[in-house]
Order: structure tokens, then C-alpha cells, then sequence
């Protein structure tokens, strides 16, 4: 089974067409994520949605958010000044906000990584008991 989880930022705005036979929505648009190597600059990957889930990406999602995307990653090959290249694409099933470009986080109790502190929320004298009212298991997938 073919199937990936990313964490990455929205470079280039979604962009909206619909395909011209049965006017099928499709959304494309660039997101960036860490390197796995040191000193790297960021990785660039294209992430294309469709359908009802490609007006939803289109109408929610801006350049500068940060997402989770989970899909399917395909290769294929294009051709450039003669050669050919290996090019990634994730094809997107589901995606969950974790912050906007202007900073505030949805309604969905999605944890902003970026400004995330950890408040001792496991009791570590206590053999990691979860310490009461604290409830870190509400993840969106």
C-alpha cells in the first residue's frame, strides 16, 4: 500500500482547475518540508487534490499555512532540455491545518508545533500517569 503522512508548509497558494472532459475539480499547489540532512535547504514537493477535496483545499488553504498531508506519492517523469527526471507528487486524500499564514489556529484543537511548549503534561514522578484535565490524545487522523 502506497501511503505517506507529511508535515510541510504551503509555498504556492493553491491553484483551482477543473479537467475539461467531465469538469472534474483539481487543485495543485507547492509545499515545502525539512531536509533529512543536515544543512540542507527545504524540500519542494508538488501536492495535487481532486474533486469536492480540491475546492475545499482551493477555498481554505493560502500560502504559509502549515498542514499534515496524507496521500499517495508518485513518480514520474519529465522531460527537461533533453533529459529525463524523476519529479514527486503527493496525490492528497485527507489534509489538517496545524497553522495559518496569519497565525491563528482552527477550531479543531490542532496543536501549532511552531509555538508548541511542553507543561509537564505527564506526571514523571508518577509513572507517566496523565496528569488530570490534560488530554494530549485529541489528534484530527
Amino acid at each position: 500500500m502506497n501511503s505517506c503522512v507529511l508535515l510541510a508548509k504551503i509555498v504556492r497558494s493553491p491553484q483551482l482547475r477543473y479537467i475539461q472532459d467531465n469538469q472534474l475539480a483539481v487543485t495543485d499547489m507547492m509545499v515545502e518540508f525539512e531536509s533529512t540532512a543536515p544543512d540542507s535547504p527545504p524540500n519542494t514537493l508538488k501536492a495535487v487534490a481532486w474533486g469536492n477535496l480540491a475546492t475545499d483545499v482551493q477555498q481554505q488553504y493560502h500560502e504559509g499555512d502549515q498542514v499534515v498531508l496524507t496521500g499517495r506519492l508518485k513518480m514520474d517523469l519529465q522531460e527537461r532540455q533533453g533529459y529525463k527526471e524523476k519529479v514527486a507528487e503527493i496525490t492528497i486524500s485527507h489534509i489538517y491545518p496545524l497553522s495559518s499564514s496569519t497565525g491563528s489556529t482552527s477550531d479543531n484543537n490542532v496543536v501549532d508545533m511552531n509555538n508548541y511548549q511542553s507543561d509537564g503534561a505527564l506526571d514523571t514522578e508518577d509513572d507517566n500517569e496523565p496528569i488530570e484535565g490534560v488530554n494530549l490524545d485529541e489528534m484530527p487522523f
